[in-house]
């Protein structure tokens, strides 16, 4: 990647490339060679191909179970971390049902509703109402205060995340997307913080970590910006496959729902100096993007794959495979 030659040269390894095993995955929509964030996290979620924009659901509306919610409830902890809002398009593909990506608001429902144990990210103004300061819902709903009834531990910074002792946590840390404030945990811990709290269950977790502005960056073919989001990326990677290491039984993927921008080096030294870079566009492109696995499991991930095979790789490593198969799906009313 242009990130690796950037930092390392170009006989370098980021904590991705110390991953053993790799693939390429497709990454077109229901109806789109050039999918979005929505369509893509959905089949990576639900093993399902949808239309662009559509969250948790079928191209005719109908919602289908997520991996996050049959890991649920096989009895799994679950959690998800991002540095955009925590109801943006990736996340929310993985614990909501909704027809529109951009209803950030009923998506926030959604997610409480779906019991995550650990919601770490932006978006604070879709769990408040628009009378309180910050506040955006129109419902007038403070969902802060009724996450904290259900049991949540709610945080707004890095120092109370870090003191949280709570099984539950709902960390919202930016209005929106994160500012890079100095109060605004770094994606690592948050990571860190998530993996230390899911893995008390001896069950086992869920969790899905995403580095959400890294496409931000690529949209505005800012590679300063990108250089800066791949790296906090990078060494949420080494969080956890330092956890792994510890913890045999564990499976991690590294992959993207799809690519952004078209980057690609034209000129430059081996030692990564004087790089010169070219963008193909401002939007996303249909290459297949990269997929890093270690851990349990993780030869599976070989060769090319279909966004779709992603989560049904992983429910046949846990050994309930069935509940996402096309065939025997079991539709789910929301």
């Amino acid at each position: 990647s242009v990130f690796r030659v950037q930092k390392t040269g170009a006989f370098g390894e980021l904590a991705v490339d110390k991953m053993p095993v790799t693939g390429l995955m497709k990454v077109h929509s229901a109806g789109r060679l050039i999918t979005d964030s929505a369509a893509g996290a959905t089949a990576m979620a639900t093993g399902h191909k949808t239309l662009n924009g559509m969250v948790g659901v079928l191209p005719d509306s109908t919602p289908v179970p997520t991996i996050l919610e049959i890991c649920r409830d096989q009895g799994l902890a679950t959690g998800l971390v991002a540095t955009s809002s925590i109801t943006h398009a990736t996340p929310a593909c993985f614990a909501s049902h909704i027809i529109s990506r951009y209803k950030q608001e009923e998506i926030a429902v959604q997610l409480l509703q779906n019991k995550v144990d650990v919601l770490l990210g932006g978006g604070r103004k879709y769990f408040l109402p628009e009378i309180m300061e910050n506040g955006s819902r129109s419902d007038n709903m403070n969902l802060v205060s009724e996450a904290q009834l259900a049991g949540y531990d709610y945080v707004e910074s890095s120092l109370d995340l870090n003191n949280s002792e709570q099984r539950k946590i709902l960390g919202l840390f930016a209005n929106e997307g994160f500012t890079n404030s100095d109060d605004e945990p770094a994606l690592a811990e948050m990571t860190r913080k998530a993996i230390e709290v899911l893995s008390q269950n001896t069950q086992g977790f869920f969790l899905v970590v995403e580095g959400s502005q890294i496409d931000w960056a690529g949209h505005n073919n800012d590679l300063e910006w990108l250089e800066r989001e791949m790296l906090a990326f990078d060494e949420a990677v080494t969080v956890a496959n330092k956890f792994a290491i510890e913890n045999d039984e564990t499976l991690i993927v590294v992959t993207a729902d799809h690519e952004t921008g078209g980057l690609s080096i034209v000129d430059g030294k081996v030692s990564g100096e004087n790089l010169r870079v070219s963008w193909a566009t401002d939007g996303h492109t249909s290459q297949m993007v990269p997929v890093y696995a270690s851990g349990k499991g993780a030869n599976r991930f070989t060769g090319t794959l279909d966004n779709t095979e992603i989560p049904i790789i992983m429910t046949d490593l846990l050994g309930f495979g069935e509940l996402l198969r096309v065939e025997k799906i079991q539709k789910i009313s929301y």
